[in-house]
């Protein structure tokens, strides 16, 4: 998780158009992709879970027991790619994951807490469902578990963090088209360069 916390410069523009899409719940949908044990990338939906409070890194969930964690266990750099369809934006940021599984730090546990209250019921229960990936089971209950307790997260319940290193912000509106990038360096300061779409 980052450290030095100033608010990067790069969040604005992602501020902006999550309030310019806030009425679209796909707005918080994007593609991470993560390097696959035979070496090669891997990408899927996820959701966008809000930032981590006083840190720039970015929050999203996920099964312990799902192909992603054994990436991140393995090589924990990764990029999201997430594109705005009404303001024509696309970001791209890349840093590395940190998942925060049920037998990390208690310091942690309260991140992961605080993300597992924040589902909505029909989420929660995503985690008692059987094995992802795993041959289909047919039998209907075995997707139809109690309701779980939501102050307690599920053992197979992961907190997901990006913490980024570099983002390209490209702005398809206008002829031509803007593009930024910014990089954080080794202090967690961010540079920032305008460069050709």
């Amino acid at each position: 998780m980052s450290t030095n916390y100033t608010v990067a410069p790069w969040r604005s523009a992602i501020a902006h158009a999550l309030h310019h899409h806030r009425n679209l719940a796909h707005a918080r949908f994007l593609q991470l992709a993560t390097v696959g044990i035979n070496g090669r990338p891997t990408n899927r939906t996820v959701v966008f879970r809000g930032f981590l409070t006083d840190t720039n890194d970015l929050k999203f969930v996920t099964d312990r027991r799902s192909e992603k964690v054994v990436h991140i266990l393995q090589n924990p750099w990764a990029e999201i790619c997430w594109y705005f369809p009404q303001t024509r934006e696309q970001f791209r940021i890349a840093g590395d994951l940190l998942c925060i599984a049920e037998d990390d730090p208690d310091h942690l546990q309260l991140h992961r807490t605080a993300a597992w209250r924040e589902l909505s019921d029909a989420a929660q229960l995503q985690f008692l469902w059987p094995s992802p990936a795993k041959p289909r089971i047919k039998d209907k209950e075995a997707f139809s578990p109690a309701q779980p307790d939501p102050n307690c997260p599920q053992p197979d319940f992961c907190l997901l963090i990006l913490n980024p290193e570099q983002v390209d912000y490209l702005e398809l509106r206008g002829e031509p088209q803007n593009r930024t990038m910014y990089w954080r360096d080794e202090n967690h300061n961010w540079s920032v360069e305008e460069v050709n779409p």
